[in-house]
Parts: C-alpha cells; structure tokens; sequence
C-alpha cells in the first residue's frame, strides 16, 4: 500500500516546525544564560545563583518552546495527546530539578558569605546549622509538590486518592504510623533550626560518647567520635531526650583534674609548677584560670583538684593530660616522700617475750674429777 504524502501535509508540517523550535531552542538556551550572567556579574548572589541553575535552564526553555507549539498539533495526528502529556511530565521534572539547585544555590552562598573555618566560628555554625536543616525540608517539599503535580495531570489520580481517603481503614492507619518518624523528624529538623540546641561542628556528649556534629540532614545527625567512630542518632533523640553541648554558647571550658598527696605536701611550690606549665603551653592554655585547691581528704592523704581554663575542648584534654603527667613528675622529683604513703605503727611488748633459759649442753659440762 503507497502511503499518501499529501494527505498528513499538515502533520509533517507540524512535526518540522516543533523539531526545529526544540532545535532553535537548545541552542538558544545557553546564549540566554550566557547574557543573564553578564548582566548579573556585578551581584554575587544572583550571579552564583545563575550558575547553580545554568542546566536545568538549558532543559526548561526548549521544554517551554515544545509545549507551546505542541498546543497547536493538529486534531488527526496520532499520540498528540500522550506526547502533549509526556512533555508536561519532562517540564515539571525539569521544574523540580530547578528548585533543588535554587535550594541548593542558596545554601552554596550563604556558606560561602559565613566560613566555618575560622577560629572564631559560633555565629557562622549557628547559620550553616540552620540553612542545612531548611535546604533539606525545603529540598523534601519541592519534591513531595512535584510528585503530587505529576499525579494530578493523569486522569485517575483524583480517583484514586478520593478511593483511599474513603477506604482509610487499618491500611490508613498502617500508613500513619510508618509516616510518624519521617514526620516527627522534619518536626525536629525545624525545631533545631529555629531554637539552635545544637550546631555544626559542636562539641557534645551523646550516649556517653565524646564527639563532634559533623553533619545534620533532615532525618538524622552524624556525630564524629573522638577515635573517629561515626554516631547516628534520629533528631528527634535531641529534642526528647537530654545531652550535653561544650560549645552551646561558647568554646572556651574549665577542666579539672586531680591529684593525691600526703598531709605534709607543701602546695606552694606545686603552685608555682603549675603557673610555669601553663605559662609554658599558650597553645593549649587560655590564660583565664590556673589554681589548685583541697578538695577532699580521707585517713591516708588529701585530693587536689586542679584547675585550668582552654580555648576549645581539645585543647583541655590536652592541657590536662599534660599538667597530671608533669605534676605527678614534679612530685615524684622534688617531694618524693609527700606522695600518698600508708603508715603503720608497729609496738613490741617487752612482757609478752617468753624467755626460756637455755638448756645446757651436755657435751660442755666440765668432767669430774
């Protein structure tokens, strides 16, 4: 059978003119960019914006172009209108990849405007804390309304959601109680953007673990333990449940550690052994504090606690591991009969000594005469 050129004119026509507009378009796409980004050089917000946001843009404009033409298909051509829904579908695809690089863009220059690698960095975390928890919610429901968009321009889909609302039941219940953790953690995120209990690159302990917060995301937090062990814990354990934060409202601490020495230890040269040390590691000590004080004593020797100022966690366990180590040497050199020592008393009772005479040997006694 001898297809009839002449009869689909129209629709030949047609399908042309939509692949050369898809064509034009496409290369049209990255000159536009090209020149918003001229014009936008002067601002660096909009420029660094722009160039997060370059390829999807190179997508959406020949998508745009196709749709609109694609309106205009002629009524006799075959699978318009599935073509028609396809490029609606690609267009909000488009879209939703769009607004995650929008999110994302403002996240890259506001970290980029607030360094967290600086020694003075509370106000810069307290941001990059808050602007990490909002990009993902935000990042969630731009996905969850570009989902529920592409539902909404297939036919059944009101149906279909009018079907289960009706038919709740236990499968609604089942749903609900899946969904809670999900939910209660976005509450969370929200919650500790909003009230800062915690920020990036805090010092905390949770769980009985020493660590850093290395990373929230919008259901979890990474928790990077000293020996470099990594803890997840849900956020909604940091809004229910009680933990310890060293760097809640500033970085600098007081560590204390303790020494025992006998009654007769003289505390002013350890004193001024202490006073040396600090003075001899600004590194690690801050200049606020240094003291020693009795605080405790018991029937063999007395507690000294000693206490030092630091910058920074880290520099306190370093401090203080140092300070017990050249104490203890100092101790051990100079008064080295002061360290802790157990007296006894040792009495000998002289009536309680039972002498006997001793018993003569008869080998030794003189021979008669």
């Amino acid at each position: 059978m001898n297809f009839n050129w002449a009869e689909h004119v129209p629709e030949l026509t047609f399908l042309a003119t939509a692949l050369i507009t898809l064509v034009v378009l496409s290369l049209v796409a990255p000159g536009v960019t090209f020149l918003l980004t001229r014009i936008a050089n002067p601002f660096s917000f909009a420029r660094d914006l722009l160039e997060r946001v370059k390829p999807p843009l190179h997508f959406l404009i020949p998508l745009i172009g196709l749709q609109i033409v694609w309106r205009s298909a002629p009524e006799t051509l075959r699978f318009a209108g599935a073509v028609n829904h396809l490029i609606t579908l690609a267009i909000i695809g488009v879209i939703i990849w769009l607004g995650l690089r929008f999110v994302d863009a403002g996240r890259q220059v506001i970290f980029k405007r607030h360094p967290i690698q600086v020694s003075d960095n509370r106000t810069a975390r307290k941001i990059h804390t808050q602007t990490q928890v909002l990009v993902h919610t935000l990042s969630f429901f731009v996905i969850l309304f570009g989902v529920a968009a592409m539902l909404m321009t297939f036919p059944g889909a009101k149906q279909i959601g009018a079907s289960l609302l009706a038919s709740a039941g236990l499968a609604g219940l089942a749903v609900g109680f899946a969904a809670k953790p999900v939910l209660g953690n976005l509450i969370a995120g929200l919650q500790i953007a909003i009230t800062q209990p915690l920020s990036l690159d805090d010092v905390v302990i949770v769980e009985n673990e020493w660590g850093r917060i290395e990373e929230i995301t919008s259901t979890y937090v990474v928790i990077k333990i000293w020996d470099e062990r990594r803890l997840i814990v849900p956020l909604q354990y940091f809004i229910e449940n009680p933990f310890q934060n060293w760097t809640r409202e500033s970085t600098q601490l007081l560590g204390s550690l303790f020494l025992w020495v006998d009654y007769a230890m003289p505390l002013d040269p350890l004193r001024s052994e202490l006073e040396r040390l600090c003075k001899q590691n600004p590194e690690l000590w801050d200049g606020r504090v240094s003291n020693i004080q009795v605080t405790d004593t018991s029937d063999k020797a007395i507690q000294l606690r000693i206490l030092v100022s630091s910058s920074n966690a880290s520099n306190s366990w370093d401090l203080r591991c140092l300070l017990r180590e050249k104490l203890v040497q100092f101790i051990a050199t100079n008064h080295p009969d002061y360290l802790p020592q157990l007296r006894t008393n040792y009495f000998e009772d002289s009536a309680t000594i039972d002498f006997q005479p001793a018993k003569k040997n008869r080998d030794s006694t003189p021979a008669a005469d």
